[in-house]
């Protein structure tokens, strides 16, 4: 954590507040490998470890009547933004309990009472969507505001541009924030993208753009929290770049070999909840006790998500045939 920064603006609660969600998203995602390998979820599996400080920083900043929309690396997303564990367990279970009721698996969660407005498989698909969503707020009078969460990836797209060009465009609040973890898939950004700074990518549509490091928590709260407020009060969209780093592969089938131990090894060192943890009780916001106490009731409440979803029912065959159309 920099220690150079005014950090006063927040009280010790909303702080634990944000170091109690990055060890809950902690926790259920290193879960879910074993899960995983147990045959209890299927198909694809993409885990938000060591980028919690951005989920976590973007969910406190935002009103909780604020949009979040995001891609497939959405578990510590959908909890940052208020969704309940059990729920995001058991729909990686595909447990009729689950948010999307089983049928949305990992890659695919939706919550339309917390307005997350779901994780997509195409990379950069549901930044249009985004723009969307702003541009209905705009035509109905709303002062919401939509948070669209994506890849470095998802810049190199043909639809980042467009979606970038109609934001600026209409002027419509929403604000892009770009987790860069430096890798799409196994090619790092420097072999994919001409710039390599990539909130400079902005300067095209005339919209402000920024890079943050997306491992410090309050940094990321700070950037999105003026960002938001900006767009809230009709200033349009802003485009965030921030610097941060997965743990893990791409997704559970990947070794991530195209990673060196040495690199690894200096991300390791950054990750956002030790150095959170020894800022907040540097500053005297919390004591080791304290700490101590938040990290056992977390692992607690994601043993209870994993029993609610081991123990919640199938789909039964009739949920084929629901939410095919909106009504």
């Amino acid at each position: 954590m920099k220690g150079k920064k005014e950090r006063t603006r927040l009280e010790s609660r909303e702080l634990l507040s944000m170091y109690r969600d990055m060890v809950r998203i902690r926790d259920f995602e290193e879960a879910c490998p074993r899960l995983y390998s147990q045959g209890k979820m299927g198909g694809f599996l993409h885990l938000y470890s060591g980028q919690e400080a951005v989920g976590v920083g973007v969910a406190h900043a935002i009103h909780p009547h604020d949009y979040m929309i995001a891609a497939y690396r959405e578990h510590g997303l959908i909890l940052a933004k208020g969704a309940h564990p059990n729920a995001v367990m058991a729909e990686l279970f595909g447990k009729a309990t689950g948010c999307s009721r089983g049928k949305g698996g990992s890659m695919h969660m939706f919550d339309p009472d917390i307005r997350f407005m779901g994780g997509y498989g195409i990379v950069g698909g549901h930044l249009p969507l985004a723009v969307g969503l702003a541009f209905s707020i705009t035509y109905q009078g709303g002062d919401e505001v939509v948070v669209c969460l994506f890849g470095d990836g998802a810049t190199n797209q043909g639809v980042f541009h467009e979606a970038m060009n109609m934001a600026a465009l209409y002027q419509v609040p929403v604000v892009f924030i770009c987790e860069n973890n430096g890798y799409g898939i196994g090619t790092s950004v420097i072999r994919a993208s001409a710039m390599e700074s990539l909130y400079k990518k902005s300067c095209a549509y005339e919209t402000p753009g920024l890079k943050i490091d997306g491992m410090d928590v309050l940094e990321v709260y700070e950037a999105v929290r003026e960002a938001v407020q900006r767009a809230r009060e009709g200033g349009g969209p802003t485009y965030i770049e921030a610097i941060t780093y997965r743990f893990r592969g791409h997704s559970i089938s990947d070794p991530g070999t195209y990673r060196s131990e040495q690199e690894k090894k200096i991300w390791r060192e950054r990750d956002p909840i030790p150095n959170f943890s020894a800022w907040l009780q540097a500053e005297n916001h919390a004591t080791a006790e304290e700490i101590a106490s938040i990290e056992s009731e977390e692992k607690s409440v994601v043993a209870e998500a994993i029993r609610f979803a081991e123990e919640s029912a199938d789909p039964g065959p009739d949920e084929l045939w629901t939410d095919v159309y909106v009504e």
